[in-house]
């Protein structure tokens, strides 16, 4: 029973949208209306407002960060295995995919991922990190960027966490994280993905 509720509340925190909060707060027309329709970092970007970006970048890292770190914390007094502590963080990353409050229509979440690695496996989560940024950098493909880190964590998550329920969870979410930019992967194939920048421009 504690288990299936750590879960729920799990989906439930993962199911905010910092996203479209970060719009509001900014007086920013909401993210699912223009550029990739994505309500993520990088289209709230698209608007122009760096701090509406970096407040959404925040937000949805710390989610996932929230959600499994009390798991971890409070997973030896209510019962929590490592199985559950797995399916807590599937849960979040769930949680943004398919958001309960917006009508199951979330992000991609890479920036959720990262917070829930940040939670597991601070190693982890650096490497990760290294990888998507030295990408970005070199690229300026977000897209490519977030598969690669993905592909990254489903290899490199065994290695570090153990052949454990643990390193299934993020094998997982990388895999849906691919999924989810298949669309940007066809676009990137063709040359006609968007690369990163920083100059204003006008939501539309």
């Amino acid at each position: 029973m504690n288990s299936l509720l750590a879960v729920m509340i799990a989906y439930l925190i993962g199911s905010i949208s910092f996203g479209v909060l970060s719009s509001r707060i900014f007086g920013l027309p909401d993210p699912r209306t223009y550029g990739s329709g994505n309500p993520g970092a990088t289209n709230v970007l698209r608007s122009g407002r760096k701090a509406a970006a970096l407040f959404t970048l925040i937000g949805d890292a710390a989610k996932g960060a929230l959600a499994v770190g009390l798991a971890r914390w409070l997973g030896p007094a209510i019962g929590l295995t490592e199985t559950g502590i797995g399916a807590v963080a599937i849960a979040a990353f769930l949680g943004h995919l398919y958001p309960v409050f917006y009508r199951f229509k979330g992000g991609k979440g890479v920036a959720t991922a990262f917070g829930i690695l940040l939670a597991l496996s601070p190693c982890l989560a650096l490497g990760t990190s290294l990888v998507f940024l030295g990408t970005v950098l070199g690229t300026r493909y977000v897209s490519l960027a977030s598969v690669l880190a993905a592909l990254f964590v489903a290899v490199a998550g065994p290695f570090i966490l153990g052949w454990s329920p643990l390193a299934g969870a993020v094998i997982l979410m990388g895999a849906l994280v691919v999924a989810r930019h298949k669309a940007n992967l066809k676009r990137l194939v063709a040359g006609e993905e968007s690369k990163l920048r920083f100059r204003k421009r006008a939501p539309g």
